[in-house]
């Protein structure tokens, strides 16, 4: 069973032994994250659902960033920064800009979208396929810019 619940446990194990700390801090903070969702729902984790976990902290770190930056304390983005690639280890290959607007174009056609009232229809087609593999912040504008078109 090479889960990915399994390789995140053992890369903390692997930075524990190599003195990683940083790394052993993010570590532990996602199996903490998927360990909470796991408890409070009394399930144990798919794949599917560890991604929807990392997302989310995706997303709270890209936000946490923004508002450092905003804030201009550029020291705690780049703490923020460093956890985002960590996390990012564990998603599957981010998708390119080309490949978002096919998936958005196609999701378009297929759900028959013909304005801003339908973007709903076009956002729950699309979350499944890009889950982790794209930020959907980025996913929602590319989908308006298709309507305007």
């Amino acid at each position: 069973m090479d889960s990915l619940k399994k390789l995140i446990t053992d890369d903390m194990k692997a930075a524990m032994k190599s003195g990683e700390k940083s790394r052993l801090g993010v570590i532990r903070m996602i199996l903490a994250a998927i360990k909470q969702v796991e408890v409070d729902e009394r399930i144990e984790l798919s794949d599917d659902r560890i991604l929807v976990v990392l997302d989310k902290m995706l997303k709270q770190r890209r936000e946490s960033i923004k508002q450092f930056r905003d804030a201009n304390r550029n020291d705690l983005a780049e703490i923020e920064e460093a956890e985002v690639i960590v996390i990012q280890d564990y998603l599957p290959q981010q998708l390119s800009e080309a490949e978002i607007d096919v998936l958005v174009a196609k999701a378009i056609a297929e759900t028959g979208a013909t304005s801003i009232k339908d973007m709903g229809a076009v956002m729950a087609l699309l979350k499944p396929q890009m889950q982790g593999r794209a930020d959907m912040a980025v996913v929602s504008v590319r989908i308006k810019a298709g309507f305007a078109a």
